[in-house]
């Protein structure tokens, strides 16, 4: 039996009643995370948020501490910026949140260079140049509000995109030529030619994941990120209880071809971030979906 087919049996499976069982070697590194989201390894440690917390926390391998708490955020993601610097997507307030190296909160980013206000500002995908690129979810319903980002390294902040419904994820490829993004109320993800100057054109459906499994379920793509071979990893945060595919990552390639999948015991796995060596992949989870404190988790999982 092929990867590829093995992967559609395993879906049936599910879909039949059969329970989908998580991978060995799944570790939880954090039980009592408040909806976890945006993580990312950076020089030892990994930085993740917790959403209902207010937080942006670290886990040095051993212990899970709190970098950095700003009441009102909401964040969402966090990454290492120019300067020595953190940023965070703040959700709730509608801001791009700064922090120092130390974790000391900064004034706000709050708009960009032409007045544009954020609406849910999601994630983060650094160009590999210095600059970064967020999402901007949206006013969500049947609205198409959803926006794309760009932070230059010098700070200023200019719009790259619109009309996007529930903009979510969002990856860079690593020669630097194509934007991924996750368009989560279409259930799909989007591709972008990335221009000299940061700009984004010829927009394009990349994959649609009720396509990608053979509609034996809606699912609803979150976070994206991609390896060093180029394979592009998709999160998901499903919206029941006991869904087939719930706690699936799906890997696929360049082509938008399946490859394989990563299983997780939790309902939603909306985030990850590699370790340096890519050989684990660290996924932020979530169980209780339906009210705060949100309780989900913060899993390692071998990365194969």
């Amino acid at each position: 039996m092929t990867k590829f087919a093995s992967i559609i049996t395993a879906i049936l499976f599910c879909v039949a009643g059969m329970p989908c069982r998580a991978e060995s070697g799944v570790q939880v590194l954090n039980s009592d995370a408040h909806y976890p989201e945006g993580p990312i390894w950076y020089q030892g440690k990994l930085y993740y948020v917790e959403y209902d917390r207010n937080s942006v926390m670290t886990w040095d391998g051993k212990k899970n501490s709190v970098f950095s708490f700003e009441k009102g955020c909401g964040q969402s993601a966090v990454v290492p910026a120019a300067r020595g610097e953190f940023l965070t997507t703040c959700y709730d307030n509608g801001t791009i949140g700064r922090m120092a190296a130390d974790g000391k909160v900064l004034p706000a980013y709050t708009h960009d260079r032409d007045g544009n206000k954020f609406v849910g500002p999601n994630d983060f995908a650094p160009d590999g140049r210095g600059g970064i690129y967020f999402t901007t979810s949206g006013s969500h319903g049947d609205a198409i509000d959803g926006k794309v980002f760009f932070i230059a390294a010098d700070g200023v902040i200019t719009l790259k995109a619109g009309d996007v419904h529930n903009a979510n994820g969002v990856a860079v490829s690593r020669d630097g030529k194509i934007l991924y993004l996750v368009e989560t109320d279409e259930n799909r993800l989007l591709k972008f030619k990335i221009g000299a100057d940061g700009s984004l054109s010829d927009r394009r459906i990349f994959v649609n994941l009720d396509d990608l499994t053979n509609h034996v379920v809606h699912v609803w793509p979150d976070g994206v990120k991609i390896d060093s071979h180029g394979q592009i990893y998709i999160g998901q945060s499903a919206r029941d209880l006991h869904v087939p595919l719930a706690g699936v990552i799906f890997i696929v390639n360049a082509a938008g071809k399946l490859l394989r999948q990563l299983t997780l015991p939790s309902l939603q796995v909306p985030n990850f971030a590699f370790s340096p060596d890519e050989k684990t992949l660290y996924v932020t989870a979530v169980d209780q979906i339906d009210k705060s404190p949100y309780l989900g988790k913060l899993y390692s999982i071998p990365n194969h």
